[in-house]
């Protein structure tokens, strides 16, 4: 099954056919759920009205606080790199709209984005369900929102038979495709062409994070959606694409991200959490990292 959502292609395969009706109802229940709760661009979504929220606690549904959960385990993993306060500073750089407009219209000036403010201006009441963002705090959770859409489906799906769950190039992967692993594109670009190299999985997750897929012009500069918490500015590191295998999607982005900050120490983070991963140079130099089949088979 192919679908769109959020402007991204997806897939669902499920190694039974009998899988296939459960598998496509809890995908849209979850992709309704984390919608409503984690859409930045919807002003009726939690996450808007949580953004809007000045001062005080805020009460969150079970999908934000699931999603909230997410984004602070991805950060704490990755010391800090995969940070959900780096809204103010995506603002900053242009990326207040839908990016379909976004890269239709060049925007001018020169950007100063705000550095974010960290993982400790979250603070999460998982008791009282409860949130409170330190002052000037904004929060994006796409990134792990979408990765654990995936992991969700496949937990669920998965009890009954092998399925691949991928939207937007994160994959969630739970069992065989009878006696033989699933076969995994891996892509460097949104617009897929059929001839990607292919890995063997049977389970966990992998994903991807790029530098020159979601970029866009802002005055002279092309700027991308990959932010430095570090510095605030968007990844300017020796990688142009990252994908890693991990245990689970949640994982697989938020190394995927941060490989792309973490420059020539990418493999060193990676390899010491126990992941896999494929590392592409911005001149096409592909670095190996773990596990990571280097026999990829070419569909």
């Amino acid at each position: 099954m192919e679908f769109e959502v959020w402007g991204l292609s997806g897939s669902l395969h499920t190694q039974h056919d009998h899988q296939m009706a459960r598998a496509q109802r809890r995908l849209w229940y979850w992709i309704g759920a984390f919608d409503r709760a984690c859409n930045r661009f919807r002003p009726d979504s939690e996450i808007s009205l949580l953004n809007a929220h000045r001062g005080g606690t805020f009460e969150v549904s079970e999908t934000l606080e699931m999603a909230l959960l997410g984004a602070l385990r991805a950060g704490a993993a990755t010391d800090g790199l995969c940070d959900p306060t780096v809204l103010p500073a995506l603002m900053a750089l242009g990326y207040d709209r839908d990016y379909d407009e976004l890269a239709r219209r060049p925007l001018v000036g020169t950007p100063h984005p705000p550095k974010p403010l960290g993982l400790s201006a979250i603070e999460l009441d998982r008791d009282e369900h409860t949130v409170t963002l330190a002052t000037g705090c904004q929060i994006d959770l796409g990134a792990s929102a979408k990765a654990l859409v995936v992991d969700f489906v496949a937990n669920e799906v998965g009890t009954d038979g092998g399925v691949v769950v991928e939207i937007g190039g994160d994959v969630a992967v739970r069992g065989r495709n009878g006696d033989q692993p699933w076969a995994i594109a891996v892509s460097d670009r949104l617009d897929v062409n059929g001839r990607e190299p292919r890995v063997s999985v049977d389970q966990g997750g992998i994903a991807t994070s790029s530098t020159t897929t979601r970029t866009w012009r802002y005055g002279n500069r092309t700027v991308n959606h990959i932010i430095d918490p570090r510095t605030g500015s968007y990844a300017q590191g020796v990688y142009a694409t990252a994908t890693v295998n991990a245990d689970s999607c949640l994982s697989a982005n938020a190394f995927s991200t941060a490989a792309l900050l973490w420059g020539e120490d990418a493999g060193y983070h990676i390899a010491q959490a126990g992941w896999s991963a494929r590392l592409v140079r911005h001149d096409g130099t592909v670095d190996y990292v773990g596990g990571w089949p280097h026999d990829e088979a070419v569909a």
